[in-house]
């Protein structure tokens, strides 16, 4: 790739996490699905959080944690995201840049207030999200900074932002930037039932835009409509250049047209809190992507962050990635 000021660039929902332990009867009471995110509006974000047990605030969002991420592995990575003049979204600025990513999004002084993601953690250590999503609803393609975007080897784009329609037009024309600039552009599917919710509108970027697909076990089946993980993973290796795909316990698939890189998954003492699992094997994924590794150490590398943040609560390192990766030989 040619040089670029950033090695990567992601666009996403810029939310302040809320993550509290919770029993299985919790969930139960109120309906919830375990292990899936669902959109709430202001007042139910309000009830829940007033019923929640004590929590740790942290910024969070799935393209933001991949950020820091990057970060953490000494990679440079800026962020694009929407908040307001807020409590939660001063929180959220001074996390992120506090990181070592670039954020310079002016904050709204009017609208919704900055987005919050009341996140559920079962003994399990399944987590189960529940988002406002608040500032972020506001995201057009006016709010894109073009040449943040032009200044990055990758750009990756948050499959949440499918939501919001004013959003989908911003990663369609973020996506444009980037491929102008002859940039990489990459994607997230995020969750199952973002795909189900955007399955065509997916299908329809990937094969005009994306050059490097991220999903997990559920969200490539629900993507190609099939229950048999090998056929759509050669579906996926047929609509773009390189397909990441996640398979927890069971490692992770890298393809990329014929060729195939199996990646067992890394060794963690005890799972804690699987939030931000897939956030951070995108880190070192995309950071090994960016500094020329060989496919298989890019999955190596994204497996070593995962375990690093599925091993304590939160979804950003509690260490820096850059010496775990050292220690590792990667």
């Amino acid at each position: 790739m040619t040089s670029a000021a950033h090695d990567v660039v992601g666009i996403g929902n810029a939310i302040v996490d809320v993550i509290s332990h919770a029993e299985e009867g919790f969930l139960a009471r109120r309906g919830l699905v375990k292990g899936t995110t669902r959109l709430i509006d202001a007042v139910e974000a309000d009830r829940l959080y007033a019923e929640m047990g004590p929590g740790v605030e942290m910024s969070g969002g799935s393209v933001a944690n991949t950020m820091a991420g990057i970060a953490s592995l000494g990679g440079r990575a800026g962020y694009i995201g929407l908040i307001r003049d807020d409590q939660l979204g001063q929180v959220f600025r001074h996390d992120i840049t506090a990181a070592g990513v670039t954020y310079r999004m002016p904050p709204k002084s009017a609208g919704p207030s900055t987005a919050r993601c009341l996140v559920l953690v079962t003994p399990d250590a399944q987590r189960t999200m529940n988002t406002y999503l608040g500032a972020c609803v506001e995201l057009g393609p006016e709010d894109l900074d073009r040449p943040l975007i032009e200044s990055a080897q990758v750009l990756y784009l948050e499959g949440y932002l499918f939501d919001p329609p004013r959003a989908k037009a911003a990663l369609r024309a973020a996506a444009q930037i980037a491929h102008a600039a002859h940039r990489k552009v990459s994607l997230s599917l995020s969750d199952p039932f973002c795909v189900e919710r955007h399955r065509a509108d997916f299908r329809a970027l990937i094969a005009d835009h994306v050059d490097i697909l991220f999903a997990n076990e559920i969200e490539i089946g629900s993507l190609y409509e099939t229950a048999d993980f090998q056929a759509a993973a050669r579906l996926a290796a047929r609509d773009c250049e390189i397909a990441v795909l996640t398979r927890s316990a069971k490692g992770s698939l890298v393809v990329t047209g014929a060729v195939r890189h199996e990646v067992p998954a890394a060794p963690v003492a005890k799972v804690v809190d699987t939030t931000g699992a897939g956030d951070l094997y995108a880190s070192g994924f995309l950071y090994g992507v960016t500094h020329g590794r060989p496919l298989d150490a890019c999955g190596r590398l994204g497996a070593l962050c995962a375990a690093e943040i599925i091993s304590h609560i939160g979804a950003r390192p509690e260490r820096p990635l850059k010496d775990l990766a050292q220690a590792a030989g990667l």
